[in-house]
């Protein structure tokens, strides 16, 4: 039982973190705050992808936070997974460093961890279902 609690609370924990990152980053991308901006023509992308970005970071937020739509919170995590990953190869493709790609690196990783965590309410298929086949 408390293995379960721990659990929860460290979904939540990573979720909460991840989920509030996300909308931070995501509103700032529809804003086009300046650094924003420059951060995207430094990486050789048009300025409107932020547009595009910041929209699917914020839908995934609300799709990964919404009760049920057990497939959409899949779709929401594998969406976040690859717009993340492809971030952290779009800076090491454009000469960045580790330095930059880091923050990139460490949400993609809470993306997995939170995830891992979720609750079998929250999966598709839960974890100790035996499905027959």
């Amino acid at each position: 039982m408390e293995n379960t609690k721990s659990k929860n609370i460290a979904y939540w924990a990573v979720t909460g973190f991840l989920c509030f990152g996300m909308l931070l980053g995501g509103s700032g991308q529809l804003y086009r705050a300046s650094f924003n901006v420059e951060g995207i023509v430094h990486l050789g992308f048009p300025v409107y992808v932020l547009t595009i970005i910041g929209l699917w970071k914020i839908l995934a937020v609300v799709a990964i936070l919404i009760p049920k739509y057990l497939l959409l919170k899949e779709w929401a995590y594998a969406g976040l997974f690859f717009l993340l990953s492809g971030g952290v190869v779009s800076h090491f493709a454009s000469g960045d460093g580790i330095v930059e790609a880091l923050p990139i690196f460490m949400f993609t990783c809470l993306t997995v961890i939170s995830w891992y965590l979720r609750p079998a309410h929250r999966r598709l298929i839960p974890l100790n279902s035996k499905t027959k086949r």
